[in-house]
C-alpha cells in the first residue's frame, strides 16, 4: 500500500488532513505522522478510535514514504522538503515553500488537473486557502466563459494566522467581558482583534500586504494567461473559516442563471442562494464541512460581462486539506 507522510501532523492543518485521510478509509498503518523534535510517545488522533505515533521529523528517513504532504509552516518546509525530494518522494506542498518555483505546478483539483504532468520535480503545490475558495466555484465557469479579471474581498478567521492567534482572540474576548485590560494580549495582531476588523494580513510590501500579493500571484499561476487580479484581505474576530466577496469578469457574455447552474454541477461546491432573510451561508454554518458554499450570486453591472458572489468555507478543511487530498491522488497517478 501507499505510505503517506504528513509533516506537521500535530498542527491545525495537519490534523484536518489526517481527518480527511481517515474519512477516505486510508488505513492507519499507511500514514506516518511527523513533527520536528517530537518527543518519544507523542500521539495524534486518527479518526474516531485510533491514534498515531508522531515521529521525529529530524530523524525520519523519507525513503520509507511514497508521498509526503507538507502541512507545516514555511520555515519547516524549506528545511525538510529538499530532504524528501532527495529520496524521490512525491510531494504535496501546502506551506507555500514552492509557490513561486516555475517547475512546481500549483493545482486546484478539478480546475487544472492536467498541470500535474508538469511536475518535473515530483512536487506539486497547493494554493493558499483563499485562492482555492475563489477559484473552485469558478472552475467550470472559466472553461465556458473565460475569466479575465477577479476582485476579491476576503474576511479571514484567526486560524489563517496560527493557533496562537486563535488563543489571542479567545483571551481578549474573555478579558473584555471581565472588564480587564487587554494590552498584554495584543502580541500577534498588534491591535485588538476581539470585536474588531483588521485590514492587514501579513507584512506590508509597498501598498499591499504579503498575503494580498500572494493571492494575486497564485491566482495567476493557477489560471495562467493575462489575468487581472485585485485582492483585499482583513482579519475578523472568528476562529475558523473565511468569507469572500468575489467580483468576476469574463471574456464572453455571461448569463448569471447559467453560472448558477454550472456552479451547482461543480464537485465540492454547494450553492445555497435565496433572496430572503437568512437565505445565505455564513461562517458558523460551514465549520467542519468539506464543501465550499456559494450565496448572493448576482450580476455586476459596473463592468461588461460581470457577476459577483459570496463564498464561505472551513479554510483548513475544505480549502486546503480537501484539495491536498485530491491533488495527492493526482500526483500518485502520475
Amino acid at each position: 500500500m501507499v505510505k503517506i507522510a504528513v509533516v506537521g501532523a500535530s498542527e491545525n492543518l495537519g490534523r484536518e488532513i489526517l481527518g480527511i485521510l481517515s474519512e477516505n478509509d486510508v488505513s492507519v498503518e499507511d500514514v506516518i505522522a511527523l513533527e520536528p523534535k517530537s518527543p518519544l510517545g507523542t500521539l495524534v488522533s486518527y479518526g474516531e478510535d485510533e491514534d498515531l505515533d508522531v515521529l521525529n521529523l529530524d530523524e525520519f528517513d523519507f525513503s520509507k514514504a511514497d508521498v509526503a504532504i507538507f502541512a507545516c509552516n514555511l520555515e519547516i518546509a524549506k528545511r525538510y522538503l529538499p530532504k524528501a525530494a532527495e529520496k524521490n518522494v512525491k510531494i504535496v506542498d501546502c506551506s507555500g515553500a514552492t509557490a513561486t518555483d516555475e517547475n512546481v505546478p500549483m493545482i486546484v483539483a478539478g480546475l487544472n488537473d492536467s498541470a500535474v504532468d508538469d511536475a518535473k520535480k515530483n512536487i506539486v503545490s497547493i494554493p493558499c486557502a483563499i485562492v482555492t475558495q475563489i477559484l473552485k466555484p469558478l472552475s467550470k465557469v472559466n472553461a465556458k466563459y473565460g475569466l479575465v479579471r477577479i476582485v476579491a474581498s476576503a474576511y479571514l478567521s484567526t486560524s489563517f494566522h496560527s493557533r496562537e492567534a486563535m488563543d489571542e482572540l479567545f483571551s481578549q474576548t474573555r478579558k473584555i467581558y471581565m472588564n480587564a485590560p487587554i494590552v498584554d494580549d495584543e502580541e500577534i495582531f498588534k491591535k485588538q482583534i476581539a470585536f474588531n476588523v483588521l485590514p492587514q494580513v501579513g507584512e506590508f510590501i509597498g501598498e499591499e500586504t504579503q498575503a494580498e500579493w500572494s493571492v494575486n500571484v497564485e491566482i495567476k499561476k493557477v489560471l495562467g494567461g493575462n489575468m487581472k487580479v485585485h485582492a483585499n484581505l482583513a482579519y475578523i474576530p472568528a476562529f475558523i473559516g473565511a468569507g469572500v466577496f468575489v467580483n468576476a469578469q469574463t471574456a464572453e457574455d455571461v448569463d448569471v442563471d447559467e453560472v448558477r447552474s454550472i456552479m451547482k454541477e461543480t464537485q465540492g461546491i454547494v450553492v445555497f442562494d435565496k433572496q430572503l432573510d437568512g437565505g445565505y451561508v455564513s461562517l458558523n454554518d460551514v465549520q467542519g464541512e468539506n464543501d465550499i458554499y456559494v450565496s448572493r450570486l448576482r450580476s455586476d453591472l459596473s463592468v461588461e460581462n460581470g457577476f459577483s458572489f459570496w463564498t464561505v468555507a472551513d479554510n483548513l478543511r475544505a480549502d486546503i486539506a480537501r484539495n491536498a487530498y485530491d491533488v495527492m491522488k493526482l500526483i500518485l497517478k502520475k
